[in-house]
């Protein structure tokens, strides 16, 4: 890559504030198109609210947002439309009940894109196919097991190709019996050069699968590094701190 190539993703200076606490505190990060990068911080140290902020589900209190060289963060942005670009997975799976898995997959496809049913539906099931959920098409979710809902609920993510891939601790909410699954996913995306910011508590993943690590503590970002090197070798106290409580050695 040349020095003179754009980040997909930049962010500057952005601060967020609830009352007297704050959750985001200048944080700068540049992300560039299929990098995957690993935020990491103990629980309240903002990465689900930055995660929030760079999809526009929490507005910042200071600072510029850019995807692609477009301000996201102008408060005259077409919010819908942001969102359209990126895709997005929470803890929970939350996929709607009264739809069927595929209904849910294409929904956003088929509403937001305006793809023909037909085609957002093939699409759909190609997808579907691909992560062994093919069977399940026609299903309601509460049919399949946490780990296949959460797979579903990816695939809903990447159905609309989106330019940037929102994970947030996809994992925390599963039984360790089915945490496998959901991050081989995750991984087979990153080797297709999907771009991923994820917060992720699963450290021995990070470390593999990352391209670059990015340690959280209070709203600020103490230390990053690509993942090799900053498992390899820390330079934070804390930082060593923190993955000592994860890692052996």
């Amino acid at each position: 890559m040349t020095a003179t190539t754009e980040p997909l993703l930049r962010l500057r200076g952005i601060r967020r504030a609830f009352g007297d606490t704050v959750v985001l505190d200048g944080i700068d990060l540049e992300v560039d198109a299929h990098e995957v990068v690993a935020l990491i911080g103990a629980s309240g140290s903002g990465k689900s609210t930055l995660l929030r902020s760079i999809n526009l589900l929490e507005p910042i209190d200071d600072g510029v947002i850019m995807l692609r060289g477009d301000d996201i963060s102008d408060p005259r942005v077409d919010a819908d439309a942001v969102r359209a670009r990126i895709g997005v997975v929470f803890q929970h799976y939350n996929l709607f009940p009264h739809l069927s898995v595929l209904d849910n997959v294409t929904l956003a496809s088929r509403l937001v894109h305006r793809r023909p049913r037909r085609e957002a539906e093939r699409r759909g099931r190609e997808l579907l196919d691909s992560v062994g959920l093919a069977e399940f098409a026609d299903a309601f979710p509460d049919r399949l097991s946490g780990g296949q809902q959460q797979r579903a609920a990816i695939v809903r993510a990447i159905a609309g190709d989106p330019e940037l891939l929102l994970l947030d601790e996809v994992t925390s909410a599963l039984d360790p019996a089915l945490v496998g699954e959901v991050l081989e996913l995750v991984r087979s995306l990153a080797e297709r050069g999907t771009t991923i910011v994820m917060a992720t508590h699963e450290m021995a993943f990070a470390r593999d699968v990352a391209d670059r690590v990015v340690l959280l503590d209070g709203g600020r970002i103490l230390e990053q590094a690509p993942a090799a090197e900053f498992f390899a070798s820390p330079r934070e106290r804390r930082t060593r701190e923190f993955l000592s409580r994860f890692l052996d050695g």
